[in-house]
């Protein structure tokens, strides 16, 4: 039995927006506003050290161990720093949440340029928009400065969900606010297991978003994978009827 497309589900990092400056530019920029001059990658390398550290010892932003996602990210930006010799406590913890706070504006994001017509597409189409995104609470604040949120009937964060993708309990929560079975349903994002494979393990269909063609080799079907948002409306018009 063939279920017509109702719904479509979004990731948002690398699939509608992107951060404008690479990590390390943004803390050494916010660093430099306190009398700190680094450098850049030098920080980059810091940083990816620490995300890694906490995303392993305190997964999901430590939800289980108490922590949530400012805890979590001021940890991570407290670490980071503190590899480059920023030692003092106070100026440690006056860089973490001015960046913790930084990172909800919209000048430090930025949307690609297929983003806002592939959302408009999908609502002229008669389709309802969803978010399934691993993130903290404040996506939704960002969309809001972003101009998107208006687009989206639900938001569903990792914090807020207390699971993080790949996991399908947090596909399974969202397949209740649609209420209505998988297969009319697509998921649309950038990462191959979290995404792609995450989604279609509940019966979503899953799209991958491969802009970069790096998923040429592996086990997704061409008609799987979009090159860019460009692509989705003649997609979805498939699967429409």
């Amino acid at each position: 039995m063939r279920f017509p497309l109702r719904w479509v589900l979004w990731d948002v990092k690398d699939t509608l927006l992107k951060v404008r400056l690479s990590v390390g530019e943004q803390y050494c920029k916010e660093a430099e506003q306190l009398g700190l001059s680094l450098n850049p990658l030098e920080v980059d390398a810091a940083f990816r050290q620490a995300y890694r550290k906490y995303s392993h010892r305190y997964p999901n932003y430590g939800i289980a161990q108490g922590l949530g996602g400012q805890s979590w990210w001021m940890g991570v930006v407290q670490d980071t720093f503190s590899q480059c010799r920023v030692q003092e406590p106070v100026l440690l913890n006056t860089l973490a949440r001015k960046l913790y706070q930084n990172f909800s504006n919209a000048e430090n994001w930025e949307l690609f340029p297929d983003s806002k017509k592939a959302l408009e597409s999908c609502s002229s189409l008669g389709l309802k928009l969803g978010v399934v995104s691993n993130f903290d609470n404040r996506l939704e604040g960002i969309l809001r400065v972003c101009g998107l949120l208006s687009h989206f009937s639900f938001l569903i964060t990792s914090e807020e969900a207390g699971v993080a993708k790949p996991s399908p309990v947090i596909f399974k929560q969202a397949l209740q606010r649609c209420d209505v079975p998988a297969a009319s349903i697509a998921h649309i994002g950038d990462h191959y297991v979290n995404d792609y494979l995450a989604s279609r393990s509940v019966g979503i269909h899953g799209l991958l978003l491969d802009r970069h063609s790096k998923h040429e080799q592996s086990d997704v079907p061409r008609e799987h994978r979009l090159s860019s948002l460009e692509e989705l409306q003649s997609w979805l018009q498939q699967h429409m009827d």
